[in-house]
């Protein structure tokens, strides 16, 4: 990719180490409800246990008190320059950085073409542990975005989980990653998320199943999107040949049926909420191919891509 004289975002910022947990009663957005959600919304069931065991393991109960409700805690954040937030969390930071300058300048063209603008949202580095708007952050979540407070939330470290685990090597693949979560905050700034969500609600587990995928579909289509209208610091096209390759291999391997079996499971279509390796390598492609973010409405109709 074509990113090594481009521009560093200012909308960085780092947790500055300390992390009091998840805190605070009452209601309002995120809490430990939404955590839940984006937790099951990656890994299912089975990461929604993993993290409560590992809420418990670090002194925190998931489950309140007296019936109230627990709500995320505002990230710590660093007292830095966004300049030294990039170069602090090394060559992984600086790239972070400069993607996420990219899917500013990239997603604010196209919101200007349909006469809106784009408000960025927030990228925050962490190590292992965190505050979120939406509750605890943990590096086992690997990135996400929480609506709650409008940030995309990554530990780095996940890029050498991403090559290791996964066996998706290449800067574009990581690139995607962050793209993805980007793609998230597009739904949250044009409403779908919100309409997914309460129509989550009112449905049973298969219904909210189904429907996250079609949201996590649509975010690797933004992806698509994003990747095939941003251009580098000279105006020439960021990709590189290889680099569309590299991103389909990382949606190939983290489909949820591929992700099963790996784990030695017989896939479960009712327990998918990412969709299959090729769903998501098909709406990744319609994004890289036609850069036209009027071309992923998953919503309609099949999503066969």
């Amino acid at each position: 990719m074509r990113l090594d004289d481009y521009r560093e975002s200012s909308n960085v910022e780092q947790d500055s180490g300390r992390s009091s947990g998840l805190g605070g009663f009452g209601g309002g957005g995120g809490g430990i409800g939404l955590l839940f959600a984006l937790v099951g919304s990656r890994f299912g069931i089975g990461g929604i246990i993993i993290l409560v065991l590992g809420m418990f393991l670090f002194g925190l109960n998931p489950f309140g008190g007296g019936g109230s409700q627990m709500v995320g805690q505002s990230p710590q954040v660093a007292s830095q320059s966004a300049a030294q937030t990039c170069a602090n969390n090394g060559a992984a930071g600086h790239f972070s950085c400069r993607v996420l300058a990219s899917t500013e300048d990239t997603w604010g063209r196209l919101f200007q073409q349909g006469g809106e603008t784009y408000t960025p949202p927030k990228l925050h580095f962490y190590s292992q542990r965190g505050n979120s708007g939406c509750g605890e952050a943990m590096s086992a979540m690997g990135p996400f975005y929480c609506p709650s407070d409008q940030r995309v939330y990554l530990d780095t470290e996940f890029f050498d989980e991403l090559q290791t685990r996964f066996h998706a090597a290449g800067d574009f693949a990581q690139a995607y990653v962050i793209a993805h979560e980007v793609g998230h905050h597009i739904q949250y700034l044009t409403g779908t998320a919100d309409k997914v969500r309460r129509e989550q609600q009112a449905s049973d587990e298969k219904g909210a199943n189904a429907l996250q995928v079609r949201m996590e579909l649509q975010a690797d289509c933004y992806a698509g999107v994003w990747a095939a209208n941003a251009k580098d610091a000279h105006g020439q096209p960021l990709l590189e040949p290889g680099d569309a390759e590299e991103g389909l291999r990382a949606a190939q391997a983290i489909g949820d049926d591929t992700l099963q079996r790996s784990a030695g499971r017989t896939p479960v279509p009712d327990s998918f909420t990412h969709g299959t390796s090729a769903e998501r390598v098909a709406w990744l492609k319609r994004g890289l191919q036609g850069g036209d973010p009027s071309k992923c409405d998953t919503f309609a109709g099949s999503i066969d891509g």
